[in-house]
Parts: structure tokens; C-alpha cells; sequence
């Protein structure tokens, strides 16, 4: 049977304008998967890949394994359903656009997509509905990471970013750090969609440097007066307050707290920037979810880059028989994988440590190193793409239209959250604060149980015991 849509009489002109996943939505398939929660006998094939390095490979197997439970497949069924109803047939609209129409949004937050920020759930969160009516003890750090990874499958981050992406990165401090009186003031509102956050670290001349930052606010009273400015703030112009970066105390990071700025107050002024790509739209997390955002996207690039390979014919014989194509596809599978399956041994280890506080400092470091190793995967994966489509490759309507896309959103992911370059220095560094620290630790460790030297004598090991000065032979 041919795999394309239409089988062996397919108009060819069609096909050379339209991406075959366009025909894949809920109005022409055959049939629909309705998941059910509660359903525990669901397989993991939920959804069976047709390209390769399409989708991630643990989910696919029908075998036992330490990360997803039936809970998460039902769960990637539920979100993928729901993008390719509610979400992907208008992507390309409002991307142009410029904005989410106001009951997008709304319909998006009452599925409880606006209560889940990538990789985590404010605690205040309760007998609100979760994305799939997943129950609030059952979510984890695992749904998150699921519910970012099919959201990015859309291939448009700034629509992605429109529909959550100032909540996703303003709300946590208020969820982690805030009182129960400020969690039950803004939490549930925002997860209604009645109010809308946004962060607000950047400034013309601190980025990276966050320690560098220059708005000051002075208490007078009962209120701080803040003079400063903000730069490239995810959602800042739809957002109705803004978690900010100020500057409290003396230089440095000592002197920093976040203060909840109302943007509608009297002095407050905002303006609209037009960027490369993006039209609508503690670091760990936002790290994670970039490198998350960032190899879905690189999956995208494979899915659309193969499709069209197998599709396309040059000089008598489909595109994808050409050796030097299989080994661009093959690149793909080289670059996402082992990032991947980095990014779920960090999930694990996040979801292991939720409720303990986290003092090894190698999960920063570690999460540095995986966001430079996902935006590099991503950057590769669509440069090959693109060569695989050739002119169709940076088109903006047809087969091409993810790849072209992505090709302009690729950058915000590998400079935000911090450039490579910093990220590559802080992984470095903490990996020896980690070195530093374990040292010390085994050394206190000695202090407290003795030094153990240990000899060899001719078939014979001495021990000397430094805390006793008594020897003694163990024979081998």
C-alpha cells in the first residue's frame, strides 16, 4: 500500500503544496483515539511513528520501564489529540497573526494547560482540572515533560509561547517561593485565565549577567517605587503582572528580590518587539523545557525532512534512495537520541528529588549541558532538513512550512536561557564545585572513621588501622 495519503493516485501537484500531515487531522482520519484516564490496560502504542527518530523510543514499547506508567501514554494520547484538533489546523493563522484569539486562550486554560509550567504543577492547584483529568496526586515531573513535548510537536514556538509562555516562566517563583496568601491570590486566576503572568529578568545590558541588573526598587511606606527597565520579555505585552528582578540592597546577586509588578499601574509603559521568529510568544526548568521544546523540534525537522525524501523523486528514483540523504537522515537519530535519553535520566532525577532540596549542584551544571547539547541538535537537525527540501526547505507555505518555521525560532532556544557560551562556562564550573564539595565530604568522611592504608605482603594484606596503630592480616 503506498503511504501517502490518497495511494497510488495521488495528484502529485497537491502533494508538492500541501504537507501530508495536514490531511492526518481529526477531519480526514478514519478514526479517533478517545483516551480515557482511567483506562490502565492503554498500551504505550498509542501512536505508532512513521518516520524515524519521530517520537521518543520508550514511549513506543510495549514493555515494562522505569519512566512512563499507563497514566503518561494516556496522557501523550490525550495532549497530542488535542493539538491536532484544537491547536495545528490554525497554527500558521495565528503565527502570522501575530496572537492567540482571546477563546483560544481561554479554551486552552480550562483544559489546565495554564496550571502546568514545563516540568512542574503550582502546589495551589487543587479541584482544578488538570490536562486530561489526570488526578493531582498522579502528576509528576514526567507530565510535564510530556505535556511540553506533544505541545512543541506543533512546530510554531511563538503560538506554543503565546498560549502559556509568560505563565510558564512567571508563575514558578510565586508557586515555589510566595507566601500561602500570594499563591491564593494569583495561582488560581491564572490557571482560569483570568490573569496573566510574565518574567521580568532581561534588561538592555544584563542577559546572562543576571547579578548586573539595574532596576532598583526603594520601599517609601508600604510601597516600593521601581525606576528600571525590561527587554525581551516572553508575553510581557499581553501579561497583567509581571514577576521582576530588582534591585533591593548592594550590588551583586545579594542584593536582588523579585517583586509582583501590577503592568497596568500608573508609570508602567510597554512596547511590542518584532523579532527573527518568535511573533506570539531559578533557570533550571526554563533550561529543561527549552531543551525539551528544542528536540521536539529537531523531531519535527526528521518527520518532514523523511517525508518529503520518500516523496520526492530526482533523476528517476525517490530522493530517499540517494545515500548522501540516508546519511542526513541517519544524522538525525545521531544528534536527538542520546540527548534524549540525557533528558530522561535528569527527569528522573528531578522526579526522584521533588520534595527534597536539591544541594547537589550538578543538576545545574548537568542541565547547562543538555540545553547546549539539545539547541545544537536542533540547529543541525534543521540545517539538514532544510537541504533534504531543498527550496521547498525555507518556503513558508506547503510541505516546508514547519521546517521554515523552525528555522527562524531555532535561535531563541540556543540564546535564551543563556547563550551556549555561558552555558558550556557554568557546566564547567559546577562539575568542579561538585568535584570540590565531594572531596571535602570524603575527607570529613576519613576524619571520622580512620584512614585505611592498605599493603600487599606476599599473598598476605595488612590493614593499619590509623585510629587503632594496631595491625592486622587478612589472608587471600
Amino acid at each position: 500500500m503506498n503511504p501517502l495519503a490518497g495511494g497510488e493516485e495521488i495528484v502529485v501537484s497537491f502533494h508538492a503544496f500541501i504537507p501530508t500531515s495536514t490531511l492526518h487531522h481529526q477531519p480526514t482520519t478514519i478514526r479517533t483515539l478517545d483516551c480515557k484516564m482511567g483506562d490502565k490496560k492503554l498500551s504505550p502504542l498509542t501512536h505508532f511513528p512513521t518516520t524515524p527518530y519521530s517520537e521518543p523510543l520508550l514511549p513506543q514499547l510495549a514493555i515494562p520501564n522505569p519512566y512512563y506508567t499507563s497514566t503518561h501514554h494516556a496522557l501523550r494520547a490525550w495532549v497530542r489529540n488535542y493539538v491536532d484538533t484544537h491547536i495545528a489546523p490554525y497554527a500558521q493563522e495565528w503565527e502570522e497573526a501575530g496572537e492567540i484569539p482571546p477563546h483560544v486562550y481561554k479554551t486552552h486554560c480550562e483544559h489546565g494547560f495554564a496550571i502546568v509550567h514545563p516540568l512542574t504543577t503550582p502546589e495551589d492547584s487543587a479541584n482544578l482540572t488538570l490536562p486530561g483529568g489526570v488526578k493531582r496526586e498522579e502528576w509528576d515531573t514526567w507530565c510535564g515533560l510530556i505535556v511540553a513535548d506533544e505541545l512543541n510537536r506543533l512546530g510554531f514556538v511563538g503560538v506554543i509561547w503565546g498560549l502559556g509562555g509568560g505563565n510558564s516562566i512567571g508563575c514558578p517563583p510565586i508557586a515555589r517561593f510566595g507566601t500561602a496568601e500570594q499563591r491564593r491570590r494569583w495561582l488560581p486566576k491564572v490557571a482560569k485565565g483570568e490573569i496573566r503572568f510574565c518574567l521580568g529578568i532581561t534588561e538592555p545590558d544584563a542577559g546572562s549577567d543576571v547579578a548586573n541588573i539595574r532596576t532598583t526598587a526603594v520601599r517609601q511606606g508600604e510601597y516600593y517605587v521601581v525606576n528600571g527597565s525590561k527587554k525581551w520579555i516572553t508575553n510581557g505585552i499581553w501579561a497583567d503582572y509581571c514577576t521582576a528582578a530588582v534591585r533591593t540592597g548592594g550590588p551583586g546577586r545579594g542584593g536582588i528580590s523579585l517583586l509582583v509588578i501590577p503592568l497596568k499601574a500608573e508609570g508602567v509603559t510597554r512596547r511590542r518587539m518584532h523579532n527573527s521568529g518568535v511573533n506570539a510568544s531559578d533557570f533550571n526548568p526554563e533550561r529543561l523545557s527549552l531543551a525539551c521544546a528544542s528536540l521536539r523540534l529537531a523531531r519535527v525537522c526528521a518527520e518532514d525532512a523523511f517525508n518529503y525524501a520518500t516523496q520526492r523523486s530526482t533523476f528517476g528514483a525517490p530522493l530517499i534512495t540517494r545515500q548522501a540523504i540516508q546519511a542526513k537522515i541517519f544524522k538525525f537519530g545521531l544528534l536527538i537520541e542520546p540527548a534524549y535519553a540525557f533528558m530522561e535520566q535528569l527527569v528522573n532525577i528531578l522526579e526522584k528529588t521533588k520534595n527534597e532540596p536539591r544541594d547537589d549542584v550538578r543538576i545545574g551544571g548537568m542541565t547547562a549541558l543538555l540545553k547546549v547539547m539539545s539547541t545544537r541538535a536542533l540547529e543541525k537537525s534543521v540545517r539538514e532538513a532544510q537541504q533534504i527540501l531543498g527550496g521547498a526547505g525555507y518556503n513558508r507555505a506547503g510541505k516546508g512550512a514547519r521546517i521554515e518555521q523552525i528555522s527562524r525560532d531555532a535561535r531563541v532556544h540556543v540564546v535564551g536561557g543563556g547563550s551556549e557560551e555561558i552555558m558550556m562556562g557554568l557546566a564547567l564550573q559546577e562539575e568542579m564545585k561538585a568535584l570540590t564539595t565531594r572531596k571535602r565530604a570524603l575527607e570529613r568522611k576519613k576524619n571520622l572513621v580512620g584512614d585505611i592504608p592498605v599493603r600487599r605482603w606476599f599473598g598476605a594484606l595488612q590493614i593499619h588501622m590509623t585510629g587503632t596503630g594496631r595491625p592486622f592480616h587478612v589472608k587471600l
